[in-house]
């Protein structure tokens, strides 16, 4: 049985990379190292390991590096931080037409 990350780096210009393995150590290895020079990273080493979730389930690893890479950089760094309780505020809704505001 495998296992999945789901991990994000931080890049020297305080940008998040976000991305799935099955092999964290060797794919950090492979950022750092410029493996691909036409990567997102590959510019912005050297990079830090800020935060990694371990899936069993490939499907759930693939949705939640999908989820996360639609975040805004504040949600990111809540998730790094472990700071749930602002995740949560960040992710409320705030669209007028949201039912909060239509009391």
């Amino acid at each position: 049985m495998y296992l999945y990350y789901v991990y994000i780096l931080k890049c020297t210009d305080n940008s998040y990379y976000t991305g799935i393995t099955n092999d964290i150590s060797k794919r950090f290895i492979e950022h750092q190292s410029g493996y691909k020079k036409d990567s997102y990273t590959y510019k912005r080493r050297p990079l830090k390991l800020e935060f990694y979730q371990e899936f069993n389930d490939v499907l759930q690893a693939i949705y939640f590096e999908k989820k996360i890479k639609g975040w805004t950089k504040a949600k990111k760094r809540a998730l790094i931080s472990g700071d749930f309780d602002m995740l949560q505020i960040l992710s409320e809704c705030r669209n007028v037409t949201h039912y909060k505001y239509n009391n």
